[in-house]
């Protein structure tokens, strides 16, 4: 039996600025990463977003980023392993203080954007990253790109992983996510991204730009929240996927 969860990025909305749509698309998936306030989010879109996760039965993850509200934290940063474990342990503590409010228990940890993909190919800001999670509470599932540095942190510390693959993206001969400042980063057809998900799930594998298979591990499948085809992704991919023999439910679930 095949089995896969189904995270999206939430909560990135900003004041009196509303990115996404998380109130439907937490109808299809199974687990949210909540911004933080660095990248993006704040207070009030933080509760907000918890309260939501947990009426439709969605697993709870931080979604700590850089500091950086106007790049949309996807712009990389010169910082230091010290940095980042201080930056992670305050927005863990920050988001975990809104779902301890609202009856909750978080489930997991997936870094945001340049500082996910730093982390990816970087092994002390990785390890950092892991040993922040693994300090705030041993017992957070740590997510991160499959077969990265960061996943590999995360199990050399004791923290339980999730490799991650990405439906709307695509990949190089290494592994690695094609630079978004790549014309062909982003795939926009739902049928040819669920395609993608169904052959990283079910064979392992995924064909890079450099038409080469890849081998991959699928524990949780990313569909970005702020895309604008987000929710038509969301419906599309629980479909095939349920429509090809795989269960789906959170990563924390047994």
């Amino acid at each position: 039996m095949f089995r896969v969860d189904l995270n999206c990025d939430m909560g990135e909305s900003f004041g009196a600025y509303k990115l996404g749509t998380d109130e439907e698309i937490l109808h299809y998936v199974t687990s949210a990463n909540i911004a933080c306030g660095f990248h993006a989010g704040d207070p009030a879109t933080m509760r907000k977003t918890v309260q939501l996760a947990l009426e439709n039965g969605v697993a709870i993850g931080a979604h700590p980023g850089l500091p950086d509200l106007v790049g949309f934290g996807r712009r990389n940063m010169d910082i230091t392993p010290q940095e980042a474990y201080d930056m992670i342990v305050y927005q863990i503590g920050s988001l975990y203080g809104f779902v301890k409010a609202e009856g909750g228990v978080m489930q997991h940890v997936k870094p945001h954007g340049a500082l996910y993909n730093m982390a990816t190919k970087h092994p002390e800001l990785a390890q950092a990253i892991a040993r922040a999670v693994y300090k705030v509470d041993p017992e957070l599932i740590l997510f991160g790109l499959s077969g990265s540095e960061l996943v590999k942190a995360g199990e050399t510390i004791g923290l339980r992983t999730a490799h991650e693959v990405f439906a709307d993206r695509t990949y190089q001969q290494d592994g690695s996510l094609t630079s978004r400042r790549q014309p062909d980063a982003l795939i926009t057809d739902h049928e040819k991204a669920a395609q993608q998900v169904i052959r990283m799930v079910k064979e392992g594998k995924v064909l890079s730009q450099q038409h080469t298979d890849v081998s991959i591990k699928a524990d949780t499948v990313c569909i970005h929240g702020d895309g604008p085809h987000a929710l038509v992704f969301a419906r599309r991919i629980r479909e095939h996927l349920t429509a090809s023999g795989v269960s789906i439910r959170a990563v924390g679930h047994k």
